[in-house]
């Protein structure tokens, strides 16, 4: 049976609710809103009609810290236990002897060590071995398990890769640091549907969700536009109106630039090769800037005639 956070964003990507038993990695770059996200699920847990026992442990922050953003997302209230420690013997002694913990948060697996193990916390032995005796726990005592996990500076989680194979679902919290959107995307989910999305706006008061992604994104739009073409792409099961935005100048340089925001620069190529072979237009003479407004990455094949559109 599932658990419904109360987010419906959440809940989306997860596929209708969390499976007690289950493990999750949620990962993200810096302040991007993993921890604000986690809080504000378990806030709504606990404060639902089943009174879910959820507890957070932080290994980053002092429990001042998270109670201070607690305070400012108007969560103060909620009953989330709190606890900071780094210690997997400690973490695992007490989930295993005294706690009926049903929603367990470790924020982060890098913070994590196994005393047995001589190497530093973050490394790829201890992520590895802090993560799978936390996962083994969670299945032995049926409750559910979200592991916060940095990122490497190319986007992807890090430690050891086996860390996505142990987990049963891996959800990546992304965004543009200047805007205001959040995009909750599943890679991996043995629950429901990969690559369905969740869409939030970041605001004081933390992360709202977007039931219309599309008015959204859509928001600054005005008029008709040059270089500018509107694509309803599918987002998991939604379908999902986006701008695609581009830009040619001559370029200043012997080699053209090519610069692609939120799509693949393969492909872009690949269209601009087209048009030279096959519509006897050049853009060898000409910088060429891609961008898919709203920080949204979309990796669907359809994109193409909407970026040759807007070229």
């Amino acid at each position: 049976h599932r658990m419904p956070t109360g987010i419906a964003e959440f809940d989306r990507v997860w596929g209708g609710g969390l499976v007690p038993g289950s493990a999750m990695l949620v990962g993200g770059d810096p302040g991007i809103g993993k921890s604000t996200l986690l809080l504000q699920v378990t806030a709504s847990l606990v404060n639902s009609d089943r009174r879910v026992r959820c507890i957070y442990i932080s290994g980053e922050e002092a429990i001042d810290q998270v109670c201070l953003r607690a305070d400012r997302l108007g969560l103060s209230d909620a009953p989330v236990e709190l606890a900071t420690a780094t210690s997997v013997r400690d973490i695992a002694a007490s989930l295993d002897n005294t706690h009926k913990a049903q929603v367990v948060v470790i924020d982060s697996i890098q913070t994590l060590y196994v005393d047995n193990l001589e190497s530093a916390p973050g490394t790829v032995a201890q992520v590895r071995a802090s993560a799978q005796e936390l996962i083994r726990l969670a299945k032995r005592r049926g409750f559910v398990l979200f592991l916060v996990g940095h990122v490497t500076k190319e986007g992807m989680i890090a430690g050891p890769k086996v860390l996505e194979h142990m987990v049963d679902t891996v959800l990546y919290f992304e965004g543009e640091r200047g805007h205001k959107f959040r995009i909750l995307r599943a890679v991996k989910n043995r629950y429901g549907n990969v690559d369905e999305i969740g869409v939030f706006e970041m605001l004081d008061t933390g992360l709202v969700e977007v039931p219309n992604p599309s008015a959204l994104f859509l928001t600054d739009r005005g008029g008709e536009i040059s270089g500018a073409s509107v694509f309803a792409s599918i987002e998991g099961s939604r379908p999902m109106l986006v701008e695609i935005q581009a830009l040619t100048a001559p370029t200043a340089f012997g080699m053209p630039r090519r610069a692609v925001v939120g799509w693949d620069a393969g492909r872009l190529n690949m269209i601009l090769a087209v048009f030279e072979s096959r519509c006897d237009l050049s853009f060898s003479s000409y910088d060429v800037f891609l961008n898919v407004a709203g920080g949204l990455r979309i990796t669907e094949p359809a994109a193409d005639l909407a970026v040759a559109a807007a070229l």
